[in-house]
């Protein structure tokens, strides 16, 4: 899955001022390398305070035959680093007191280290990230899955955040492990994994999801991807963003909801700056919770039944009216009098911010 790289009208300016990132390459190793690593080095260890025991083995005593043998060495060794100490041999010079101190001791700790590290990484850590990871896979509902992490699936998870979603009732799949590292550190939850495949998609309940969001960076992976989430979720809404204006028919045909070209999106926002220098900027602070107004899309309230569009509870602005699948502008008749069930779309300004 190609990382997103469609230009976003509405990304934000980056600092000018960004970390320094070295150069990375992510080293794969398998668990049993990874086992024989730790081994040898705490063999490694033992081998050394070996030698040095026996180098200086006659400042060691021997209480049964007085005699140090490089069997005794072995011994005495392991006795000390795993801190059993039965007495029968025992470091009696200054000397072999001080390696026991400065040396023997460093070692026991670091030789302690890694075998209690192991068992975390191996038996403790794995089995308690897989018993909470099942935990919340059991209760993932109503919740917002987004396909794919590249720079619109990036910023969608960021605006989410902003307009109140929970970080928690978001999740992020896609291959990369460097992408979700990032999404990580949000408090989403993520999973590396190919979104095309069934037992993926079943694995975050997608049936459950409020929305899906799916933006897999090629348009023949995206719209496969919608094709899957429809066959599992036939009632879950799904925005895609495809990017030729030929494969939006295909995208919809495929079960989505709402396509999203930002090819076509940016041409019209370059060509309304040729008409007003303010249009696209206007536009930006409409799609974005952090400017002074933003679009918002609701069904209507009781309270406002029999009441015209230009008569929001909110105070916003009605711009458009859905009823029975139909967009009707706010000019037309039938906005003068909602309806249930009417959905609205409106301009509202956000909180802190005085009415446009």
């Amino acid at each position: 899955m190609a990382q997103d790289v469609s230009l976003n009208p509405f990304k934000r300016k980056r600092k000018r001022t960004e970390p320094f990132r070295p150069l990375k390459r992510e080293v794969r190793l398998p668990v049993w390398g990874d086992v024989f690593i730790r081994l040898g080095v705490a063999f490694f260890l033992l081998g050394m305070v070996i030698m040095i025991h026996w180098w200086d083995r006659d400042g060691l005593v021997d209480n049964v035959d007085k005699h140090i043998s490089f069997i005794d060495v072995v011994y005495f060794t392991m006795i000390s680093v795993t801190t059993t100490g039965f007495g029968d041999i025992a470091p009696v010079s200054d000397r072999a007191r001080m390696i026991e101190a400065l040396i023997v001791t460093p070692v026991r700790i670091a030789v302690l280290f890694i075998f209690v590290g192991a068992a975390y990484d191996f038996v403790i850590k794995r089995s308690w990230e897989k018993w909470r990871m099942a935990r919340i896979q059991e209760q993932l509902t109503d919740h917002v899955v987004v396909l794919g992490y590249g720079v619109s699936g990036s910023q969608s998870v960021g605006e989410l955040i902003e307009r109140g979603v929970d970080p928690r009732c978001i999740v992020v799949i896609d291959p990369s492990e460097d992408r979700l590292a990032e999404a990580e550190k949000l408090g989403v939850n993520v999973m590396a994994a190919d979104a095309t495949r069934d037992e993926t998609l079943k694995a975050v309940r997608i049936d459950a999801a409020q929305t899906v969001l799916v933006s897999a960076g090629r348009d023949d992976t995206s719209i496969l991807i919608v094709l899957t989430v429809r066959h599992l979720a036939p009632d879950v809404p799904i925005s895609v963003v495809v990017r030729a204006d030929d494969n939006e028919l295909l995208a919809r045909q495929a079960g989505a909801n709402n396509v999203i070209n930002p090819v076509r999106f940016t041409g019209l926002l370059l060509a309304g700056s040729v008409k007003g220098a303010h249009i696209a900027d206007y536009l930006a602070d409409l799609a974005s919770v952090g400017g002074r107004v933003q679009l918002v899309e609701r069904v209507v309230g009781p309270e406002e039944c029999g009441k015209p569009i230009t008569d929001l509870k909110s105070g916003g602005q009605g711009l458009r009216l859905y009823r029975n699948g139909r967009a009707i502008g706010f000019w037309e008749e039938e906005c003068q009098t909602l309806q249930p069930g009417d959905v609205v779309v409106e301009i509202v300004p956000t909180a802190g911010n005085g009415a446009e």
